[in-house]
């Protein structure tokens, strides 16, 4: 991977979006679905140093120091589960290409969530960014996936 034209082609990929959204106002051209997810991914792997795994593994999509980890991205105000991963990484993505980490930890912690709740029809328990961001102060800093340096 190159490591220094990885971020700018990210903020490319935004900001052809922003153009897109001026140019046919009320309109709205957000990433979505698979491409946020993959763009998630990228963007785990190239800040955390994670080795990906084959697209669509169940419950994992990254490993690192023999750490299984699922990463989950979004633009909204909520993420989905379907069984419980080991570790969990999940990234709200801007408009300008960049991320905020909202939760970065165990994956057992989000998954108690579910508890007693009847599966979803679609096999998907929905959990809130704002619910993960409370989740994530609880988060002991040997619990975290480490950030590499650049």
């Amino acid at each position: 991977m190159d490591t220094e034209r990885f971020p700018k082609i990210i903020q490319q990929i935004y900001s052809l979006v922003s153009e897109l959204e001026v140019m046919f106002e009320g309109r709205h051209f957000t990433p979505d679905g698979h491409m946020v997810g993959s763009i998630g991914e990228a963007l785990a792997a190239h800040y955390y140093g994670l080795q990906l795994l084959t697209a669509s593994s169940k419950g994992r999509d990254a490993i690192k120091d023999g750490k299984s980890i699922e990463i989950k991205a979004t633009q909204g105000s909520s993420v989905a589960f379907r069984s419980s991963p080991e570790y969990v990484l999940v990234l709200k993505i801007h408009k300008d290409g960049s991320f905020t980490e909202i939760y970065n930890g165990l994956g057992d912690r989000v998954w108690r969530n579910f508890e007693g709740r009847k599966p979803p029809t679609n096999g998907q328990f929905q959990i809130t960014i704002n619910r993960l961001i409370a989740l994530n102060t609880l988060v002991e800093p040997h619990e975290r996936i480490q950030r590499v340096a650049f």
